[in-house]
């Protein structure tokens, strides 16, 4: 009698069960349903978009630093918006979700403020390019070849050979003097001489010394002349135009080649002033 009972008992829970998931699976299922085909068809939207992603940057030259960062992103949004729109659709309760992954948020904002700053900063210098790879840059007290741009952090070399690691921070929110972005650049230089000297012969020995140097470029002309009239002196400018590359080497050389060469004219150099630079 009892193994029948116990048997009428099952066989009932059994029924219960089955009426249960029935009712479920008409109330319930058709939403479930729903919300995994739309899982499923998110996923090979997702990857669709990701490999069109790569492709257009490559296409558009899109540096490579930043490449997998863009698409690294943009993908990682795609499946939290998937999953948070599936849980929705299927009914689950993600208030306490948010709450967690909001708190998170705040906390790893604070902790890392500093860190976001060059992170934004290295983002935007490769996208606007204010400067790049090679070029002769001077900026937060210091001056050196770009040899490395990096998500948080560009590298420079100095002329004495120093490294130089600068937040990318820092250096997108203040002034960047790029040396290179232009394809020349003017070199001028000024000299005081005393009013005893002739003033076409002084320009002409010195348009013979910027004749013989080597590096400076016909075009603009070079301008020679005197520039200000002053109570113990002329003074004279010396402006031409060479690559950036070669500025250093010919100042130092059409400096030295005119002082030399208006000794050997006889014309009398002050002895308390010298060749000051602008």
């Amino acid at each position: 009698m009892a193994s029948r009972r116990n048997a009428a008992d099952y066989a009932m829970k059994l029924e219960e069960f089955y009426t249960e998931f029935h009712h479920w699976l008409i109330t319930r299922g058709p939403t479930y349903i729903s919300g995994i085909l739309i899982f499923l068809i998110g996923l090979w939207f997702i990857r669709l978009l990701k490999t069109r992603m790569r492709n257009r940057m490559r296409n558009r030259k899109v540096h490579s630093s930043l490449q997998p960062f863009f698409l690294s992103l943009t993908i990682t949004a795609l499946y939290v918006v998937l999953t948070l729109s599936v849980f929705s659709i299927i009914g689950w309760e993600l208030s306490f979700l948010s709450a967690i992954i909001a708190s998170f948020g705040v906390a790893a904002g604070l902790a890392l403020s500093g860190t976001f700053q060059n992170f934004a900063g290295g983002v935007l210098i490769l996208l606007l390019k204010p400067f790049d790879i090679s070029d002769y840059v001077v900026a937060q007290g210091q001056e050196g070849t770009v040899m490395s741009i990096q998500l948080f952090y560009t590298v420079i070399k100095t002329v004495d050979n120093r490294t130089v690691i600068i937040p990318n921070g820092k250096l997108f929110n203040e002034v960047i003097v790029n040396v290179n972005r232009e394809k020349v650049r003017r070199l001028d230089f000024e000299l005081k001489l005393g009013y005893v000297v002739e003033v076409d012969k002084v320009k002409e020995v010195i348009y013979n010394a910027i004749k013989s140097a080597t590096g400076i470029l016909p075009e603009p002309e070079p301008l020679v002349g005197v520039i200000a009239l002053e109570i113990d002196g002329i003074r004279f400018t010396v402006r031409v135009w060479v690559d950036p590359g070669d500025y250093l080497d010919v100042k130092i050389y059409l400096q030295e080649k005119i002082v030399k060469d208006l000794r050997d004219a006889d014309i009398k150099l002050p002895t308390h002033h010298v060749l000051p630079g602008t």
